[in-house]
C-alpha cells in the first residue's frame, strides 16, 4: 500500500473531466505516445507488440514506420476517437494505408461513420501480406503507414486521438490451399432465450469484458460505447445481436441510433449492423460470418477475409448521442444475445511466433471469463478496476489516493465476510 501511494503522488495531474461526461474511449494503460510525421523523413516509429497514443490533425497525411521481417504477414490497427460533442458527418472518417520503402501500396482501407453519425471509436486496419501478387511487399524492411482523415465539404477539421496497434503473423509451416472456402453455413440460429447475466462492457479494445455465448445485459446511455470480447476457436462461427430496451418517456425517430461492429483480434473491422431508435425495443444483428479459417484471407480484404485467424474477436455497441435529445439521458437497457457454431479445430500450425505471442491463441483462462457465472465479478473485479483508476489522467493524486483506498477497503470486507 505504501508503494501504491508513493506512486500514485507521483502521477501527473491533468485537465479533469466535467462531472458526468465519461471519456468517449479509455486507451490501453501502457500505450505509449508516438507522434506521427508529415511524411516519410520525420514518422513516427512503430514497434508490432506494442500500444501506442497518438492524434490526427483535421487535414493533411500523418505517417508512421514499422520494421517488418521478409515473412511475416503484418497488420496495424489505428482507432480514432473524436472528442465527444464533435460534429460528425456520414462521409466522414479515417483511411490507412501501407505502402514500401518505395511507395507503392500494399493495402489500402477506409471507414466512415456513416448512418451513425455520432462520435465514436472506429477502427481500420492496413496489412502486409506475403503474397505472390505483390512481390514488393515481400522485402525486409521500413514500411510507411500512412492515416489520413476521410471528409467532405461540411466536415469540421478538429484532431482526434488515436491508438495504434501493429501484430505480426508468421507463416505455416506446411502450405495449404490458396482460396477461400465455396461454401460455409449461412443460416442464423434460433436466437438464444432466457434471462441475462449482468455484464458491462468496456471502455476500450484493451479493457474489454469477456463474454462468451450466452444473453449478457448491461446499461448504456447515449453517445456511449461498450467493448467486449468473445474468444473464437478456429472452425467456430460467431453471431450476434444488440437490443435496446424500451424507453419510459419521449417520442420520434433517432436514425442509426445503436449500432453494432465485430472485430477481429488484431482489431480489423470486420462487419457492423445498425438499428434506428422510435422509444420500441430495437435490435441490431450482424449478417451470418463464415467459421474462423486461415483460408479465409483469401476472400479478400472484405468481412469474410476478415474472419481469418482464432484469437478474440471484439463486439463494440454504440448508442448515438442523438437518442438523449428524444429520450433523455437514460441509461437504456442493453442485451447482447452472442451465439457460437460449429466444430472446433486445430490450428494452421505455424512456422514461428506471432507478435505479440498471444494474439492469434485462447487460453483455458480466456474461454471460463468468457463463460456464463465465470470470472467478471466480485471481489477479483473490484481489483481490476482499481488498477484501471490508476491508469487514467485528468484525476487529482489525492483524489486517486481516496478512491484506491475505498475500493481496496471494499475488497477486504468481501473477502472478509466469505471466510
Amino acid at each position: 500500500m505504501v508503494a501504491l501511494l508513493c506512486a500514485t503522488a507521483a502521477l501527473p495531474v491533468g485537465p479533469a473531466l466535467a462531472a458526468g461526461t465519461p471519456a468517449p474511449y479509455t486507451f490501453a494503460p501502457d500505450a505509449r505516445p508516438v507522434s506521427g510525421g508529415a511524411s516519410t523523413a520525420d514518422a513516427g516509429p512503430l514497434t508490432p507488440g506494442v500500444t501506442y497514443k497518438s492524434s490526427l490533425p483535421g487535414a493533411g497525411e500523418t505517417h508512421y514506420r514499422v520494421e517488418l521481417d521478409g515473412t511475416s504477414d503484418a497488420y496495424v490497427s489505428v482507432t480514432a476517437v473524436p472528442a465527444s460533442g464533435s460534429a460528425i458527418h456520414a462521409g466522414d472518417g479515417i483511411k490507412v494505408s501501407l505502402r514500401d520503402a518505395e511507395g507503392r501500396s500494399c493495402s489500402q482501407d477506409t471507414e466512415t461513420f456513416g448512418v451513425v453519425r455520432s462520435p465514436r471509436p472506429i477502427a481500420v486496419w492496413g496489412m502486409r501480406e506475403i503474397s505472390a501478387g505483390r512481390p514488393h511487399c515481400d522485402e525486409a524492411g521500413a514500411y510507411d503507414v500512412i492515416v489520413e482523415r476521410v471528409t467532405t465539404a461540411e466536415s469540421v477539421p478538429d484532431t482526434w486521438d488515436l491508438e495504434l496497434f501493429a501484430a505480426t503473423e508468421p507463416p505455416r509451416e506446411q502450405a495449404g490451399g490458396t482460396s477461400a472456402p465455396e461454401t460455409w453455413d449461412s443460416a442464423s440460429p434460433d436466437p438464444l432465450t432466457g434471462d441475462g447475466e449482468r455484464r458491462e462492457g468496456g471502455p476500450g479494445f484493451a479493457s474489454a469484458v469477456p463474454v462468451g455465448e450466452g444473453n449478457w445485459t448491461s446499461v448504456i446511455e447515449p453517445g456511449r460505447t461498450l467493448f467486449y470480447k468473445v474468444p473464437l476457436d478456429w472452425g467456430r462461427q460467431l453471431h450476434a445481436t444488440a437490443e435496446l430496451g424500451a424507453a419510459d418517456g419521449g417520442d420520434g425517430y433517432a436514425v442509426g441510433a445503436l449500432n453494432l461492429a465485430l472485430y477481429n483480434p488484431v482489431r480489423g473491422f470486420v462487419d457492423d449492423a445498425s438499428a434506428s431508435y422510435n422509444g420500441r425495443e430495437k435490435a441490431a444483428e450482424l449478417d451470418p460470418l463464415p467459421p474462423v479459417v486461415y483460408e479465409n484471407r483469401y476472400a479478400g480484404p472484405d468481412r469474410l477475409g476478415a474472419m481469418r485467424f482464432a484469437g478474440s474477436y471484439y463486439l463494440v455497441v454504440h448508442l448515438s448521442a442523438a437518442v438523449a435529445e428524444r429520450y433523455g439521458d437514460g441509461p437504456f437497457e442493453l442485451t447482447l444475445r452472442v451465439r457460437e457454431s460449429g466444430e472446433a479445430k486445430s490450428g494452421p500450425g505455424y512456422a514461428g511466433e506471432s507478435v505479440p505471442g498471444d494474439v492469434f491463441q485462447l487460453s483455458a483462462g480466456d474461454r471460463e471469463a468468457a463463460a456464463a457465472d465465470g470470472a467478471g465479478s466480485g471481489a477479483g473485479g473490484i481489483e481490476s478496476a482499481a488498477m484501471t483508476v490508476l491508469a487514467v489522467s485528468g484525476i487529482g493524486a489525492g483524489t486517486l489516493v481516496l478512491v484506491v483506498l475505498g475500493v481496496w477497503t471494499v475488497v477486504a470486507r468481501r473477502r472478509g465476510g466469505a471466510l
